[in-house]
């Protein structure tokens, strides 16, 4: 059921949405001259996919986590994006290619041994990442390993359609702050 919800929001996502995202898109090309950002993540079953999502910081920065990466790389149109959470917009594709969910853990990346561990320990890769979850609404990052992999599976073991629901609502209102980065 919840993969029928997926494909149907985020094909409806990205037909409605199509403007914001052609818009955004100038934008960012004016911004970085690079607007889209594709990094490998850990995927399903610990299987790599590309994740896509608007740049938010300078071209040159380092991939590492965001908690990892310096605040001076943000720009001032990727500080509004993150904000307004539109970064997050370009990830509809993923969820449209069966890559991603909307609800479920979010993607790490491959360099996260810590996170990948602990994931793997607590079952967290039989389920498809997603763009939000009870982590990102609860304000838990990836700066937490062990905590982020335990409320992932909390999350994976009691996940309901009305809990599906919720998470996004939480997020398109406003819940959780993403992952933050260095001062």
């Amino acid at each position: 059921m919840i993969r029928f919800f997926d494909v149907v929001f985020s094909l409806a996502g990205l037909l409605v949405g199509f403007p914001v995202l052609v818009v955004l898109y100038v934008i960012g090309l004016f911004d970085t001259g690079s607007p889209l950002f594709f990094q490998q993540r850990v995927g399903r079953h610990q299987k790599p996919f590309t994740l896509v999502k608007f740049r938010t910081m300078k071209v040159d920065t380092a991939s590492v986590a965001t908690h990892l990466a310096s605040s001076a790389s943000i720009t001032k149109f990727g500080a509004f994006l993150r904000r307004t959470k539109l970064d997050e917009l370009p990830q509809l594709w993923n969820v449209l290619k069966g890559e991603m969910s909307l609800v479920g853990p979010r993607p790490g990346l491959f360099n996260q041994e810590e996170l990948t561990s602990e994931r793997d320990a607590f079952g967290v890769f039989a389920v498809r990442p997603g763009i939000t979850g009870l982590a990102q609404v609860s304000e838990i990052d990836m700066s937490t390993p062990a905590l982020l992999a335990e409320t992932d599976a909390r999350m994976i073991a009691s996940l309901s359609v009305k809990d599906y629901f919720k998470y996004i609502f939480m997020t398109v209102l406003g819940k959780g702050a993403g992952d933050r980065v260095k001062g």
